[in-house]
């Protein structure tokens, strides 16, 4: 498992409709990408759940490198860089990956923590709480989804959860899920990821 994301930060008082209507049209796109686990549509808008800005920051779980690159240099990502500009794409290798309690669920939010890895732990022994963290993550209520990263440039964790309801039972930015596209995701690999 892989995971990328990049955000859009946009202005105060830009019109978060756009975001909306341009996921719609064209969020069904990705609903088949080979080697795509699951790609989250996601937004924040300035003053909801705590958001200082309005932005839009897709969130991607891929199955395969050669998903994740077809769709970089040669498929939709271009548009969005046609009509944004070239965003700054967060990577990050995975961890470990759960599915939640309501894993058949609709998501409604998405929530992403980053947290660094500090110096001097042992490594194998943060990772394997990491492993465990990810897996209490998605046993709680309302949870679809869990899933952990990391970047080994930043010695960063990212965790992401998606969630059924409006409540997420999680720490981190909280984001509107605008639609899903989870071509792959019953083939992501689950727990553990070496």
């Amino acid at each position: 498992m892989h995971a990328m994301q990049y955000e859009m930060t946009l202005p105060a008082d830009y019109d978060m409709r756009i975001v909306r209507d341009r996921v719609e049209r064209l969020g069904h796109f990705l609903d088949d990408w080979d080697g795509l686990g699951v790609k989250a549509y996601l937004m924040r808008e300035r003053g909801v759940y705590g958001s200082p800005v309005n932005q839009y920051a897709p969130f991607y779980l891929w199955n395969t490198m050669e998903g994740m690159n077809s769709f970089l240099w040669g498929g939709p990502f271009q548009g969005l860089v046609d009509d944004f500009g070239r965003p700054v794409v967060r990577q990050w290798s995975g961890v470990a990956c759960e599915d939640g309690g309501c894993a058949d669920s609709a998501a409604v939010l998405a929530v992403r923590q980053r947290v660094p890895v500090p110096e001097g732990v042992v490594l194998a022994e943060f990772m394997a709480e990491a492993v465990r963290e990810t897996g209490r993550l998605a046993a709680r209520d309302g949870a679809v989804l869990a899933a952990t990263a990391v970047d080994t440039g930043r010695w960063e964790l990212v965790r992401f959860s998606l969630w059924s309801h409006e409540t997420p039972d999680a720490e981190g930015e909280v984001f509107r899920v605008l639609h899903l596209s989870a071509p792959g995701r019953e083939t992501l690999p689950r727990g553990r990821q070496w």
